[in-house]
């Protein structure tokens, strides 16, 4: 089966989408499947064969955090060629009210259509406001599949419909077998935090008001940080007898994250809304490291509510602390949360999923039906493919 994708976020911008996106194409690869992925991306980035870009992204406020998005009639026209020379089978578009190369593939395309929707949203006026123009998009789409029980509610409550649940996967191979960063975790305690750092939704103040109590109980206590940002304002804002316990890698690669996770004896994720899944908390429990993270509905979810991790009450910075000191003075709970996080892990691993994604495209997909551009007359789209 030849598979178009479209990823409407910045491939060179880290993201649980983004991450998606590239371990579902190497799974349905791996499976005998052909893959094109279209993206933004810079021309500077470094893509793999299998993705096409339709140049840079512009950032954008969207559900919470911002995104770097691509539209106009550049990127329209890019999306466009893409359709007309792919000749797919099936075209697998991500997140498709997204105001980037998602929406524009929906009104650009027609055929064998699959939707993914990610993202986790109580209220939403954006949504609201433009629901026919959805509605526009949404039309064209054979299949929905959502990736967490957060996300389909969002799709049922705000555009009507349903969708078939298919969860995030992780490539379990990737993870646990790599050697600990050097001098990590050493003997007083380890924890670990990956996030958008200057991002509040990831939690990191809450994590950082934590460790004054997690120190006062394990004065040794180590915590690593990674993702981007801007270090130095944080670290600035740290007070000394923090800061010495603190120490940052900024944007890391994926070779460096997997060893991160093996260098904590504990992960913690202390995101305070807008997640509708939690992929890191899956790529921890691959990893072996136990996982302690706040009480949020996907959360809960991802963890078996609470049989694969453990969990404090969110945006609480003493909680916080007193689970993670409960965990770094128990080592049989922390090699409990271990055993069932890998077990956890593996009901999720890509080989399986990517399966399931397969079964949805092969429900929708017709012999000798490929996907083509959509010529059609609708206004919306119209305005929004413009020349080409």
């Amino acid at each position: 089966m030849k598979v178009g994708i479209v990823c409407p976020y910045d491939w060179s911008a880290p993201g649980g989408v983004q991450v998606h996106i590239r371990d579902l194409a190497v799974a349905l690869q791996r499976l005998g499947h052909e893959v094109s992925v279209l993206t933004p991306a810079d021309d500077e980035t470094d893509l793999p064969p299998y993705v096409v870009s339709t140049g840079g992204a512009v950032s954008v406020a969207y559900n919470g955090s911002r995104a770097k998005v691509a539209i106009g009639p550049i990127s329209t026209r890019r999306v466009r060629r893409w359709i007309r020379e792919g000749e797919f089978d099936v075209l697998h578009i991500h997140e498709p009210l997204a105001p980037s190369l998602s929406i524009l593939s929906c009104w650009a395309a027609r055929g064998p259509i699959v939707a993914t929707w990610h993202s986790s949203m109580a209220r939403s006026r954006i949504l609201a406001a433009g629901f026919s123009i959805g509605q526009t998009a949404l039309e064209k789409v054979s299949a929905r599949i959502a990736v967490s029980e957060a996300a389909r509610q969002t799709l049922v409550e705000h555009m009507g419909g349903d969708a078939v649940l298919i969860p995030n996967g992780v490539d379990c191979s990737l993870f646990g077998e790599g050697e600990p960063l050097d001098g990590w975790p050493g003997e007083g305690g380890a924890l670990f935090f990956i996030g958008r750092i200057d991002e509040p939704r990831k939690g990191l103040p809450v994590l950082l008001a934590a460790m004054p109590d997690i120190i006062a109980a394990h004065p040794d206590v180590r915590l690593l940080v990674a993702g981007p940002g801007d270090v130095e304002e944080i670290e600035g804002d740290l007070p000394p007898e923090v800061a010495e316990h603190v120490t940052f890698l900024g944007l890391v690669s994926e070779e460096t994250k997997a060893r991160a996770f093996v260098s904590a004896d504990i992960y913690v994720a202390p995101n305070t809304g807008g997640e509708s899944f939690g992929i890191v908390l899956l790529e921890a429990m691959a990893s072996g490291t136990p996982v302690l993270a706040s009480d949020l509905e996907a959360f809960r979810r991802v963890t078996d509510e609470g049989r694969a991790g453990a969990a404090f009450a969110n945006e609480d910075p003493e909680d916080l602390a007193r689970a993670a000191i409960a965990l770094l003075d128990d080592v049989e709970e922390r090699e409990r949360l271990s055993r069932e996080g890998l077990l956890r892990a593996r009901e999720f691993d890509w080989e399986t999923v990517a399966k399931r994604v397969v079964e949805v495209y092969e429900s929708v997909t017709v012999t000798g039906e490929k996907v083509s551009e959509d010529l059609r007359g609708q206004l919306v789209g119209r305005l929004a493919r413009g020349g080409g």
